[in-house]
């Protein structure tokens, strides 16, 4: 059985910061090169905290968190302030069994709850198995960037989604 919490600093930062890692290390699902630290840990949790964005994890009958999932901000403008963008993560040994796609369903619900207008997803364009769930989950294409990152060796392009939550949202 699958428990779904709030993650925090105190009980969630090391694995978290360890699927991180593991991403950055193996994948271009982030473009950065090199690992984080728990300093970067401590910093993305205060972000999340002081926006009142949520960190939702995936956690298994024995306390492993399997994957997390979260938005921030998309631009750090006023006109974008409805605007979030969004990330989903899975350990390795915990793919390929629905886990994204649940934690991709509550953080669109979180969303709507806190009367967000969009959601956008930044994906490489080489990761089918992310564009297919942005998909199924009503996301649409919104454009791509053409060699707009640089790992292991090449440039990369990277695809935006997006999914409008709610057309009656006011602007702030």
């Amino acid at each position: 059985m699958i428990s779904w919490v709030d993650c925090t600093f105190e009980a969630h930062a090391e694995p978290i910061l360890a699927i991180f890692n593991e991403a950055i290390l193996t994948s271009t699902a982030l473009y950065d090169h090199e690992p984080r630290t728990m300093d970067h840990m401590r910093s993305w949790f205060s972000t999340k905290e002081s926006g009142h964005f949520p960190v939702i994890g995936a956690v298994s009958d024995d306390g492993e968190l399997m994957g997390f999932a979260s938005y921030g901000t998309f631009r750090p403008w006023a006109g974008y302030r409805r605007t979030v963008e969004h990330s989903v993560y899975v350990h390795a040994a915990h793919r390929r069994r629905g886990l994204a796609k649940e934690l991709m369903r509550r953080l669109l619900e979180r969303a709507r709850a806190q009367n967000l207008h969009v959601m956008i997803g930044v994906i490489d364009a080489s990761n089918q198995a992310s564009i297919d769930l942005h998909i199924q989950m009503g996301f649409t294409h919104a454009g791509t960037l053409r060699q707009a990152g640089f790992k292991f060796g090449r440039w990369l392009d990277v695809d935006f989604y997006q999914q409008i939550l709610s057309e009656d949202v006011p602007p702030l």
